[in-house]
């Protein structure tokens, strides 16, 4: 079968939970002998391979900075979404499947407006479908408004669809899509359980962008209020972003230095290491699509701590109490008082966490999700 994957980054070149998806389905078709064509913009330099083993990626776009201040921009999108229309017009009648993220929508109406005429099938993955209220937060009372209205057309085009979480498959309903919508829980790529099974150390662990929505600033004064309780604990916080000076600026006013530690990106190793020998992991983030830094955790069996709130889809991936620790909000009194109850839990609760993830592997495991999607493309 012929398939055209549509993602305007690449995994490692740029990093994300969606980023891997797409690098690990491309790969993973092509392995099974699929002939796979992977669009994107360019983020390698001019002349070099894209590193994609099988697969024959191909830039439709410049490399060009993604966001400013933590957003994403405006032009890169449609600038990735003329590439795209330009290479489906010319070369689209060749593939069998086309599949896409739905984000950015440009790509994604490009996709659909040349579908009737180059008579592929088209698949799209819903990774977070956003409210109009946050849409109007994140954008602006214009700007908010038109992304949300060309949001709820991508909806409404004509595609099999495929969403993360059942959050974000509820949503898509509700702006109007009409067909099926599926949800794929399995986005791990891991070897299974891992990390240290005995007394980890008294370590707290944030890894990711240091952006608004992840509301990392909030874990600092969370660590100084818990370690009134435990005066042992320490704190990793990997990522980078806009807020990372925040972040710096924060240990060191809650005099935090020594105890804590924000280095910006590291290799992903050293993160998985860390993640290996915390005692759990905290996700502040008052929005996410998926969660896969959850099962990450779990494979190693370490607890998470996330934020119940209403555009936080990680909150599906934790059962409170047995995989982790569900707070009404980022708070640091909350969080604190989640990191206090986790260290007073100690090795029930990572026991737990392990048993967890045992009774889930199959489902979280991204082969399980490679294989849906192969079945749907065959349907």
């Amino acid at each position: 079968m012929r398939i055209c994957v549509v993602y305007d980054c690449l995994f490692p070149h740029t990093v994300g939970g969606a980023q891997r998806w797409y690098r690990n389905l491309a790969e993973r078709l092509a392995a099974r002998g699929h002939e796979v064509t992977y669009l994107t913009l360019r983020q390698w330099p001019e002349g070099e391979n894209a590193g994609v083993p099988g697969v024959d990626v191909r830039a439709v776009g410049p490399r060009m900075e993604l966001y400013a201040e933590g957003r994403r921009r405006t032009l890169p999108p449609l600038v990735f979404g003329l590439g795209v229309l330009w290479h489906l017009l010319w070369r689209g009648g060749r593939y069998d499947v086309v599949h896409t993220g739905s984000m950015p929508y440009f790509s994604l109406l490009a996709c659909a407006a040349l579908r009737p005429v180059r008579r592929y099938r088209l698949f799209v993955d819903w990774i977070e479908v956003w409210t109009r209220p946050y849409w109007r937060e994140y954008g602006g009372a214009v700007v908010g408004e038109i992304g949300w209205r060309i949001q709820r057309l991508g909806a409404r085009t004509h595609h099999r669809a495929f969403a993360f979480a059942r959050l974000h498959a509820d949503r898509l309903k509700e702006l109007g899509h009409s067909g099926e919508v599926t949800v794929l829980n399995g986005l791990y790529a891991g070897n299974g359980a891992s990390g240290n099974a005995g007394v980890r150390s008294p370590v707290v662990v944030f890894a990711g962008r240091h952006i608004p929505e992840k509301d990392v600033p909030s874990l600092v004064p969370a660590v100084a209020l818990a370690r009134e309780r435990i005066p042992e604990l320490r704190a990793e916080i990997y990522g980078d972003g806009p807020d990372h000076d925040e972040v710096v600026a924060l240990l060191a006013q809650h005099g935090l230095d020594g105890a804590a530690t924000a280095p910006g990106f590291v290799a992903s190793e050293t993160v998985q290491e860390a993640i290996g020998r915390a005692m759990c992991f905290v996700l502040p983030s008052r929005r996410e699509g998926y969660g896969l830094v959850v099962v990450e955790a779990a494979a190693a069996g370490t607890p998470t701590v996330v934020v119940a709130h209403p555009d936080n889809a990680a909150v599906e991936l934790v059962d409170d109490g047995e995989n982790g620790i569900v707070v009404g909000s980022p708070d640091p009194e909350d969080l604190a008082a989640a990191i206090v109850r986790v260290h007073e839990e100690g090795d029930a609760l990572r026991q737990s966490t392990r048993d967890w993830y045992a009774r889930n592997a199959g489902r979280l495991a991204i082969e399980t999700s490679v294989e849906r999607v192969a079945a749907a493309y065959e349907e």
